[in-house]
């Protein structure tokens, strides 16, 4: 258990009785705290003729003390000198030669001192795949996990091939031209009240990567993979500018520090102080300040004047269009036209484990910004790897980072919805930017786009491979909220269209549906004020269930018992959710709660099975117990 410095002699105490209760031996272990120093970790694969090779060098752009779980994280490693580099090699591979006779895969993490010295910690080693083994596996296209179960089986690492070259051995150490920043991705929301500060133990509920030509580009990108309504680092209108809230979030670390440390910067705050405070090493907060000065210089244009080499290097550092209209003053649509017009286009490079030293036979891309090369003959031209073919093709959107109310249940459905999809001839495309699920394994589909599930990157994929259409209706609440945009702009949805998703999802609607066709339903209506909720309280009977459109999992919904409650919670949503319309249910309280799984073709209707919940009307279907009737 290692304690921070600024535990107090009470808190030393509680957290002593604590650690020798839940321990089954009665022990805990009391380290030095490294707080300040910067970690590190090596994934590392060893077969039976104790050959190894060293996957991912992955850096915590946090210091020590806050969990690994927790930590933004970039690979490779960024602020590590050579020296230092290739000793902690070293040490990793005497520490995974030295634990015993096993053949499998490995993680060891490292402190290292901030100063000149660069001291080395060994901090903890896991003869095991870890928790950052998917993200290095997804990070290098190195399938670690695959590697290590053939290799517990007898098999030599010399005796296995490459997966992406399909030509070399597995005994190579793969090679990064691409940058890749992890981002956590938390749900304090959920529970008011909770410690949002991160420390010692894990909060996350998931995660994203971003992969992009430099560091800068990689982090835009994992922001606008996280899906809490940002369009990157700032330059969306929800910057903090509350000296003493950043103050107080950059001192005790916030979910949101990504965030602060922009909006930090942007108030003025030297960067000499950001790190004093949070020891992040000073690259990382030098490559923040290069993009608010860039931002900055943007920001003193209009659409009609900026010119093409700014634009370019906004695009190539990360900046989404919506980021640029918002510096701009203009529409994002119109950033995008004016891309167009100066010949600024994605590109798309492939996740190939070798730098291209050897040809990629998996095709697993990223996107990115280059200036426009040329040849001989004075022809210019983008080098763009994604080569598409003339098959007839289908996108799956998936779902985007694991959180509470939409988890890897989706990420199982949009598998296999690639599988039937591949089986019925279709070339399969994945989008996804998750490292923790199937559907970003490389051999999935027949292509994957590791890109946010975020309107700009998906528009572009779709005018590059044009697709037969896209299915929207697998990948939970990510892929949904784009149905309506799709539509607008003219791309074929397969399966459920936009305006029966909608006829679902806008609870007004669906409840006009159900009067329609005279299916019981509880009495209700639609507010979007408090005023008018307060007026159909008095019509319907409390206790009322509110709830809002367009939401899984149960958020916002909340059952209030007199007119107090209800506009709290009206008024709460409105400045959540603005927009939004609220349907007011009368509560059926004590009633038995059951759903059906169910199956159309457009006419025919299959039922494949009836839940029935335990508990009663109230608690929600993912946190109810139920057992499920087959029929047949």
């Amino acid at each position: 258990m290692v304690l921070p410095l600024y535990i107090k002699k009470l808190d030393f105490d509680e957290l002593l009785t604590r650690g020798l209760e839940i321990s089954p031996i009665h022990e805990v272990m009391i380290d030095k705290a490294l707080l300040g120093w910067k970690e590190y970790e090596l994934e590392l694969l060893r077969d039976a003729n104790n050959n190894v090779v060293i996957i991912c060098s992955i850096e915590n752009m946090d210091p020590m003390g806050i969990h690994t779980g927790d930590s933004i994280t970039v690979a490779p490693a960024m602020t590590l000198s050579d020296r230092t580099y290739q000793r902690m090699r070293d040490m990793a591979i005497h520490m995974m030669r030295s634990i015993g006779d096993f053949a499998g895969g490995c993680n060891v993490q490292f402190a290292v001192s901030p100063d000149e010295n660069e001291d080395i910690i060994a901090i903890e080693i896991n003869p095991r795949v870890s928790r950052s083994s998917a993200l290095a596996s997804k990070a290098t296209g190195y399938p670690i996990a695959k590697i290590a179960a053939k290799l517990a089986l007898g098999y030599h690492l010399d005796e296995l091939k490459n997966q992406i070259t399909k030509s070399t051995s597995a005994l190579f150490e793969p090679t990064l031209d691409y940058v890749i920043v992890k981002i956590p991705r938390w749900n304090f929301d959920k529970f008011e009240g909770s410690d949002r500060t991160l420390g010692l133990q894990m909060k996350s509920v998931g995660e994203v990567m971003g992969i992009g030509r430099s560091f800068q580009e990689a982090l835009h990108k994992a922001t606008q993979s996280l899906e809490i309504k940002r369009n990157g680092l700032g330059a969306d209108g929800k910057e903090n500018k509350n000296y003493d809230q950043i103050i107080e979030k950059l001192t005790h670390a916030s979910w949101d520090r990504v965030f602060i440390i922009y909006d930090a910067i942007q108030m003025g705050i030297p960067l000499s102080r950001i790190h004093e405070i949070t020891k992040i090493d000073m690259w990382f907060l030098k490559q923040y300040d290069e993009l608010h000065h860039l931002k900055n210089e943007i920001s003193t244009f209009k659409i009609d004047s900026i010119e093409k080499p700014l634009l370019l290097e906004a695009k190539q550092k990360g900046y989404g269009d919506r980021q640029i209209a918002h510096m701009l003053g203009c529409l994002e649509s119109q950033v995008y036209n004016k891309r167009e017009e100066l010949g600024i286009n994605r590109v798309y490079k492939l996740v190939d484990t070798c730098a291209a030293e050897f040809e990629a036979k998996t095709p697993y891309y990223y996107s990115t910004f280059e200036s426009d090369m040329e040849t001989a003959d004075g022809n210019r031209f983008s080098d763009n790897e994604s080569i598409v073919s003339d098959k007839k093709k289908v996108i799956v959107l998936g779902s985007g980072p694991n959180r509470i109310g939409q988890g890897i249940e989706f990420d199982y459905c949009c598998v296999h919805g690639v599988l039937a999809a591949a089986e019925c001839g279709y070339e399969t495309i994945m989008i996804n930017c998750n490292p923790e699920t199937v559907s970003t394994d490389f051999d999935t589909a027949d292509k994957l786009y590791f890109e946010p599930v975020f309107w700009e990157h998906i528009y572009d994929i779709i005018k590059h491979e044009k697709p037969e259409g896209v299915i929207v209706q697998l990948g939970g609440q990510t892929a949904l909220k784009l149905a309506e945009k799709l539509t607008k702009y003219g791309v074929k949805i397969l399966g459920t269209s936009f305006e029966s998703l909608d006829l679902a999802e806008d609870r007004g609607l669906f409840s006009n549906l159900l009067k329609e066709n005279n299916i019981p339903y509880p009495e209700f209506d639609i507010a979007t004020t408090a005023d008018e909720a307060a007026a159909i309280a008095d019509v319907l009977d409390f206790p009322i269930l509110v709830r809002p459109s367009y939401v899984l999992g149960g958020q916002g919904m909340k059952i209030v018992i007199n007119k107090e409650e209800l506009e709290k919670h009206v008024v709460e949503l409105q400045s959540r959710m603005p927009g939004n319309q609220l349907l007011l249910d009368h509560y059926l309280d004590g009633a038995i709660e059951a759903e059906a799984d169910a199956i159309c073709d457009g006419e025919n209707v299959y039922i494949i099975g009836i839940m029935e919940h335990i508990e009663p009307c109230g608690i929600h279907s993912g946190d109810s117990n139920a057992p499920y009737h087959h029929l047949t």
